[in-house]
């Protein structure tokens, strides 16, 4: 059995936001971006203390709502932080619920292509944070070059369907606007994405 890791937290009874049907949230401690305006800030802090679980206990902790999964065709969206960095992990969890939940990944798809290949046998969907296409804007809001990322998706589109892939296109102010937005939109769907979540940052 693989190994515990640090978690920063689970969510259960989740609707309408992090897949299909009913889901729970659970999400990993560390990430490799830097953003300016990070909703999870915990997942970078080296003193969280966090949840240390492994495959095993994450698995008896959620399957509480295996009825609520099978009936609303829901189960158990990973982010985090980035949940593609835990493979091992990923893949032993799906070999213990099986295909009776549907299984999820929030990510920046900023993480080497290996980890890549092997989520598209282990998720059922793919929720993909982009932030935006223009390498400048991106570097400068998450500390990171984006063309892996990009590379990644437009393997990853070809890979698993663009009906399983939904793209999130925020507007961060300060950094991005809706002109440029429109042009991650349109560069996107050239690469063969269909399904796309834009939406504001509020900064308080």
């Amino acid at each position: 059995m693989s190994g515990a890791v640090k978690m920063i937290g689970i969510r259960r009874h989740r609707l309408a936001t992090d897949g299909e049907g009913v889901t729970t949230l659970a999400c990993f401690w560390g990430c490799p971006l830097r953003c300016r305006y990070c909703l999870n800030p915990y997942c970078l802090d080296e003193s969280f203390k966090g949840e240390m679980l492994t495959p095993q206990t994450l698995y008896e902790r959620v399957r509480i709502d295996d009825l609520y999964f099978r009936a609303a065709g829901g189960g158990v969206t990973f982010g985090g932080g980035e949940p593609l960095l835990q493979i091992p992990f990923l893949r032993e969890f799906r070999a213990l619920c099986g295909k009776d939940w549907r299984l999820y990944a929030e990510t920046s798809l900023n993480v080497p292509f290996s980890a890549v290949e092997a989520a598209a046998d282990i998720f059922d969907g793919f929720i993909v944070d982009v932030k935006d296409t223009n390498p400048d804007i991106y570097r400068r809001y998450t500390g990171r070059d984006n063309a892996q990322m990009l590379k990644n998706l437009a393997w990853l589109l070809d890979a698993v369907g663009a009906s399983n892939v939904l793209v999130r296109l925020p507007l961060i102010p300060n950094f991005n606007t809706e002109d440029d937005r429109s042009k991650s939109r349109t560069l996107l769907s050239d690469m063969g994405a269909t399904r796309f979540d834009e939406f504001d940052y509020v900064i308080r």
